[in-house]
């Protein structure tokens, strides 16, 4: 069983803290308020990683470090001091006590510019224009070369219960572009769950692995198509069509192939699998 470290223990690191725990590992969660129950499974360390007196007493011998952070807000300083301060600080902590942990470093497809609905994986160029994204893409770049066996994992749009954004825009009969086609993708929160579950088990099994993995389901689909889909089921009007939006920064088609040959079933394949059960 493994020693792990989870950095951020949102919705979806709690519950991944949880799962690993009832398979017998070691789980410590870094968090700046740690609960005060329900924490059995659980060792908490209290701190905030873009303080280094902060982390000056974390334990040092984890061999798994998860990195799964959101930023206080969509601005640039947030997103730097997560991804730039705060990441330098985890990793010049581990270097004064001597220890290399491996990183499972999530990040977004969010680091992908393109904009015409071209499908993207893992070896497609990823130059995002936003700034925001420019630091997620800089902190993956810094763990890959720090040692080839951190491993970058990229979700798509993240949804499920309490992320129902969506859901909200069919309600309100929303203006949305039709042709060309504005793609989107997405991922079930409880897949993200399931995918970093399997990547640690693949990296325990000594299986072979690629240092950056897309984890998106099976279906891209267009807004337009969504939206439609879910007032269909929802008992909502249509959407309007709106004008084509020319300034759109990113629009692009995910392909999961690589994380699926490695092995991982998607427990949601499409949105329509999602969807329907927060429907109901």
């Amino acid at each position: 069983m493994a020693k792990v470290l989870i950095v951020g223990c949102g919705t979806i690191g709690t519950q991944l803290a949880h799962n690993l725990s009832a398979k017998g590992h070691h789980v410590t969660g870094l968090k700046r308020n740690p609960p005060k129950f329900d924490i059995e499974d659980i060792d908490y360390f209290t701190g905030d990683i873009s303080l280094a007196q902060d982390l000056v007493e974390l334990p040092s011998d984890f061999e798994y470090v998860y990195f799964i952070l959101s930023p206080d807000g969509r601005y640039k300083e947030s997103y730097q001091a997560i991804y730039e301060t705060g990441l330098n600080n985890l990793i010049d902590i581990f270097a004064k006590k001597g220890v290399s942990p491996h990183w499972f470093f999530i990040s977004s497809t969010s680091v992908y510019g393109q904009t015409e609905g071209e499908w993207v994986d893992e070896e497609s160029i990823a130059q995002p224009e936003n700034i925001t994204s420019q630091y997620i893409r800089q902190a993956e770049q810094q763990l890959m070369d720090l040692n080839p066996q951190n491993i970058v994992v990229r979700f798509s749009g993240i949804y499920g219960p309490g992320r129902e954004y969506l859901l909200r825009m069919a309600k309100q009969q929303t203006a949305i572009q039709k042709i060309p086609p504005y793609y989107t993708n997405r991922i079930h929160e409880q897949d993200c769950i399931g995918v970093l579950v399997f990547l640690l088990e693949q990296s325990l099994a000594g299986v072979a692995m690629d240092q950056c993995y897309l984890a998106s389901d099976d279906n891209p689909a267009s807004m337009w198509d969504v939206i439609s889909w879910l007032t269909e089921h929802m008992n909502c009007p249509a959407p309007k069509v709106k004008v084509n939006d020319k300034d759109v920064i990113m629009n692009k088609r995910c392909n999961n192939t690589r994380l699926k040959s490695l092995g991982y079933q998607f427990q949601y394949a499409d949105f329509k699998a999602g969807y329907i059960e927060l429907i109901k």
